[in-house]
């Protein structure tokens, strides 16, 4: 699908608050409803928009501790990384996971609430999943910048 500048800005006021009803969508992007309704459709048709979330704030919640954890593996045979992430994407805790290039196989952020339940989830979560070989953690002491949006800009110039 080749976007356009009006389906550039659906996007971005998208992603800036996903709970736009199409009335207010289609006047902050100078459309009528109905065609607005229809590049909505056509972009979540298309992959581009895959879904709509609230997002929740963490430290309010209670998890705000940020850990990433770079996991090496054993084997980088196709079946061991099939089989590290099939276990891996099954835990609340695990935020993010990166297949990676460089000295860690794998870089995970989690979020959990306090050291004691970081110890739980290193424990009895991560560390029976066959075949690691090394897990090293670093903590997040402060988050200076988070996105949930991805940069439309270029795209804009380029498009």
């Amino acid at each position: 699908m080749k976007l356009d500048t009006i389906d550039l800005r659906i996007l971005d006021e998208l992603q800036q608050d996903g709970s736009l009803s199409n009335v207010e969508l289609a006047k902050r992007v100078h459309l009528s409803p109905s065609p607005c309704l229809a590049r909505v459709k056509a972009l979540e048709s298309a992959g581009i928009i895959g879904r709509y979330v609230a997002l929740a704030n963490a430290a309010a919640l209670g998890l705000g501790l940020n850990v990433f954890i770079s996991i090496s593996l054993k084997s980088q045979a196709k079946q061991a990384l099939a089989n590290f992430e099939q276990r891996i994407v099954v835990h609340d805790e695990v935020m993010e996971c990166y297949l990676m290039t460089g000295d860690s196989d794998y870089l995970i952020r989690v979020a959990v609430s306090d050291i004691a339940a970081l110890e739980r989830f290193i424990l009895e979560q991560l560390t029976p999943i066959p075949g690691i070989e090394k897990i090293r953690s670093s903590f997040a002491l402060k988050q200076v910048s988070y996105k949930t949006a991805l940069p439309l800009t270029n795209l804009r110039r380029d498009g």
